[in-house]
């Protein structure tokens, strides 16, 4: 897929806000500092259109961008980032869960995973939650420039081995890194291979 245009369309504080629009929309989230605005970035070839941030937690609303007029690529907060009170970590799950639950033109969810950590426990419940409400998700192992094509490999593998515990299935799953563009035609080329079913 060739991305010819990336425009901003709106923020909603609420998933019931999110607009009313028919096109597929294809989100994506993962813990805090995952490196989710800087995959976007590379993904849409746009050096601003998700704003970055050395701060965790940045992403507060539902954030919709049109590609090529054709699909959205919606950007959702930042799961289990320890600092927010727990008043707003529960406003903030309300806010995905409803998103990932009840959006209708939702059509797969990209769970960004950093490539650097061993399996943490928030990502694997959420994992789990998505699996329970039958949300169709892909893993997306970000920072892959920061390791070795063998650990690269290794950590793919151990992370599958852990999931393979209770999944019958697995996910489909991309390396990615928003430094050297590794793993952008492969997504991009899933997303189009599923718009080309709609």
């Amino acid at each position: 897929m060739k991305i010819t245009s990336a425009e901003f369309k709106c923020s909603s504080p609420r998933a019931d806000m999110c607009p009313q629009t028919t096109e597929p929309e294809y989100a994506f989230i993962g813990r805090s500092n995952v490196g989710k605005s800087s995959l976007i970035n590379m993904l849409t070839q746009r050096n601003k259109l998700a704003m970055t941030s050395s701060t965790p937690g940045k992403t507060m609303l539902v954030n919709h961008f049109m590609i090529n007029n054709e699909w959205y690529l919606v950007d959702l907060p930042g799961y289990g980032y320890a600092a927010r009170g727990k008043r707003e970590m529960s406003k903030l799950w309300n806010l995905i869960s409803h998103y990932v639950l009840e959006r209708q033109q939702l059509i797969c969810l990209f769970v960004l995973i950093d490539i650097r950590h061993e399996p943490q426990r928030k990502d694997l419940e959420f994992l789990e939650f998505l699996g329970e409400n039958g949300v169709p998700f892909a893993l997306v192992f970000t920072k892959a420039d920061k390791l070795s094509r063998q650990k690269i490999d290794a950590t793919v593998e151990a992370y599958l081995n852990q999931l393979r515990e209770s999944w019958e299935e697995l996910p489909p799953h991309f390396v990615t890194s928003a430094e050297t563009g590794l793993g952008r035609d492969a997504l991009l080329n899933y997303i189009e291979s599923i718009n080309q079913t709609l």
